[in-house]
């Protein structure tokens, strides 16, 4: 009986979890294919924990109207490279939005063998990630930055396809530097669902800027007219 009890009182509370709403539903999906090198790394996870210890962001962040936000980080690579690198965490707080940035910064980078890139593995599993989250999210976005073209498993536009079937968002950031024109890739391959769009950079050193305007425009679910446009080289949206 007191096993019967205690089942319920778990379902109970799983159930009630279930419920809670929060603003966004956010994967973090970063390439560290070996393209990326070891100072490159590190300059993709300063920025994205230095843009959540930005009071810009968390101002973004508890300007919603539940005022918090369930974030993860996923690396990937190959077509079945991928690890979650920073479970979900719910952000609520100017505390809780810095305890994330300390976790990512102290993470160890995945290491995957080979050279391939596959944004739609990077897709998928980011999907999957969404699937298992509790909290319910009217928005669920997949946040994909990257400096290369798809070329392994299935073509991206597939991945993304269904991806928007679950509603899901799909926004890029397109890291130019061996690629000039790897922002038309990400239009018109990766990116999709209402709002969504693509910034270009021509160098890693604009990463820092690019993301946290990029941030700031999906927590705060900005038109393009207001979005923050600082360090940004170029954007375009899915036609």
């Amino acid at each position: 009986m007191r096993l019967v009890l205690l089942l319920l009182a778990c379902l109970a509370g799983a159930s009630a979890r279930a419920e809670e709403k929060i603003d966004l539903a956010l994967v973090l999906a970063v390439d560290v294919s070996s393209s990326i090198d070891a100072a490159e790394f590190r300059l993709q996870r300063d920025a994205y924990a230095d843009a959540f210890r930005d009071p810009r962001l968390i101002a973004a962040i508890m300007g919603g109207r539940e005022k918090r936000i369930a974030v993860t980080m996923l690396e990937w690579a190959g077509a079945s490279a991928q690890a979650q690198v920073i479970p979900w965490l719910l952000i609520d707080s100017r505390e809780t939005a810095r305890a994330f940035a300390d976790r990512l910064q102290s993470a160890p980078r995945q290491i995957f063998g080979g050279t391939s890139t596959s944004i739609s593995g990077a897709i998928d599993a980011s999907v999957r990630l969404l699937d298992r989250l509790t909290y319910a999210s009217d928005r669920r976005v997949i946040d994909v930055s990257g400096d290369g073209h798809n070329n392994a498993g299935r073509p991206a536009s597939y991945a993304r396809d269904q991806a928007l079937l679950k509603g899901i968002i799909i926004n890029g950031l397109a890291i130019l530097t061996d690629d000039g024109i790897l922002d038309v890739h990400y239009q018109d391959e990766v990116i999709g669902g209402p709002g969504a769009f693509v910034i270009g950079i021509e160098t890693f050193a604009e990463f820092k800027g690019a993301i946290l305007a990029k941030l700031i425009r999906e927590v705060a679910d900005l038109p393009e007219h207001r979005a923050p446009t600082m360090a940004l080289r170029r954007e375009a949206a899915p036609h």
